[in-house]
């Protein structure tokens, strides 16, 4: 099977995947029991658009290296943030909330986020600009740039993440906010080991050596 269309698969895997987990979280933790504070559904709305951009990324690295380790994290992070998403947005409808507001990000941590310009909403997120970049790299370059740009975004979802563990109401919306924290940190412990195998750092244009 040709590399796109094995990516393809991906994608429809993902899909079906999202699509049960939402049921399944719906039926297990029974979110629609407890009525979501500003928070749940603020914590819901923008770590949606969050997550939907290191699949983004995660996309977007796959076909620019041949290196399975980076290929294996992207697949895990576009396939668990596509489901994590999918509850997120399942919980929006469930509870009668709009998915999008004019209100800025992170406004419900009492933080109201400006973003940096250039398409970056929330601190960690990538600009168009990054974006471009990861788009014309190949290799290794593609790699070492992935990684930085997906650490950075980690970064800033688990500080989202912590505060939905403090504010968020809803048991079940707790509960995958300390997943998110757990797992992510997790990864950026394994990025930075293997950026530090490229001879490179989280920081960018760094290297391994400072």
């Amino acid at each position: 099977m040709r590399p796109t269309a094995a990516w393809a698969g991906l994608c429809a895997t993902a899909v079906l995947v999202t699509a049960g987990a939402v049921t399944i979280a719906t039926a297990g933790g029974d979110p629609e029991a407890q009525r979501p504070a500003a928070a749940d559904s603020g914590f819901a709305r923008d770590m949606s658009v969050h997550h939907q951009q290191a699949v983004e990324m995660s996309f977007i690295v796959r076909d620019r290296t041949k290196d399975e380790e980076v290929r294996r994290l992207a697949y895990d992070i576009a396939n668990t943030q596509a489901n994590q998403r999918g509850m997120m947005l399942g919980w929006l409808d469930m509870w009668g909330e709009p998915k999008s507001t004019p209100d800025k990000p992170m406004t419900w941590m009492g933080m109201p986020a400006d973003g940096v310009g250039d398409g970056s909403l929330m601190p960690g997120m990538a600009t168009r600009t990054d974006l471009e970049k990861l788009r014309k790299a190949n290799g290794r370059a593609a790699e070492v740039l992935y990684l930085q740009l997906m650490t950075a975004h980690h970064k800033g979802g688990v500080h989202m993440a912590q505060a939905c563990e403090q504010k968020c109401t809803v048991d079940v919306e707790k509960t995958l906010a300390g997943d998110m924290v757990a797992g992510q940190n997790s990864e950026i412990q394994l990025m930075a080991d293997m950026l530090k195998e490229r001879g490179a750092t989280a920081e960018r244009g760094a290297t391994a050596e400072g």
